[in-house]
């Protein structure tokens, strides 16, 4: 209850903040949607040539893309933690952050929180929901229950994923590359694992699960029985990565030994 609390004071001050500055706020809104429209545009652009990719047709694809939007804005509002290790390492916030009775993770999750990427929860749902139209999907009422676990899942197989690259820093006070080329791998789970290669595949199902944050979970509402199977197990991938993120990250808090020289 207490860090409940604390979850929803920082999220009024972090309002309060970002509506002093409602020009800034409405334009990095307005980048978002920007961004999403042009991976969607990049999607109608490539059926223009094509009346299917790796089996998929052009509204699975959005529809796949949809979803994976969902997920993929609750990781961005509650775990920006690119620059965990500029921030909190080398210029020392992390010693700061220890000195509170609560843990570590939670106080960054909190301070570096971004609301206004939940946008991309709604827009996630307008383009699943315009896909769902167009291929006359119906859904169950448990269906609801399944979105939302799934959803879930794929949110913390992402953080799991960010919070274990940033655990690096414990061991290694130097700036380095690897959260921007992860970001980059990950946007292969924009689009069905079936385009790529064998060592592809494996890699974004087992190794850096990103499969599971879209086209698996997607699948299911799809009804694509061939993948159906690998959407229930979204959660289970979630709640694994994410806690051997909070293992490695608690492994590494007791190897910090502070900021200087």
């Amino acid at each position: 209850m207490f860090q409940i609390s604390l979850f929803f004071q920082y999220a009024s001050q972090y309002l309060k903040t970002r509506l002093t500055y409602r020009a800034d706020t409405a334009v990095e809104i307005f980048s978002d949607l920007l961004s999403q429209a042009v991976n969607l545009i990049f999607i109608l652009i490539v059926f223009r040539h094509t009346a299917a990719l790796g089996g998929w047709n052009r509204d699975e694809i959005i529809f796949i893309y949809g979803f994976f939007l969902v997920p993929y804005a609750l990781f961005s509002s509650f775990f920006n933690i690119w620059d965990f290790n500029e921030r909190y390492i080398v210029k020392g916030e992390m010693d700061r952050v220890l000195t509170r009775p609560v843990h570590s993770l939670f106080q960054i999750i909190m301070e570096r929180m971004e609301l206004e990427s939940l946008f991309g929860v709604i827009t996630g749902l307008v383009i699943m929901g315009y896909s769902a139209a167009h291929q006359g999907l119906t859904f169950a009422w448990y269906d609801v229950l399944l979105f939302i676990a799934m959803v879930i899942g794929g949110a913390l197989i992402y953080a799991g994923i960010f919070i274990a690259l940033a655990t690096i820093g414990f061991w290694s006070d130097s700036r380095t590359d690897i959260m921007p080329m992860m970001y980059n791998i990950s946007n292969y789970g924009r689009y069905p694992v079936n385009i790529y290669n064998k060592v592809i595949q494996f890699v974004l199902t087992w190794i850096l699960p990103f499969a599971f944050v879209g086209v698996y979970p997607a699948s299911y509402f799809l009804n694509r029985e061939e993948w159906i199977g690998y959407a229930f197990f979204t959660p289970v991938m979630g709640i694994l990565f994410f806690g051997i993120a909070i293992f490695l990250w608690n492994t590494g808090v007791k190897k910090y030994r502070g900021a200087g020289n």
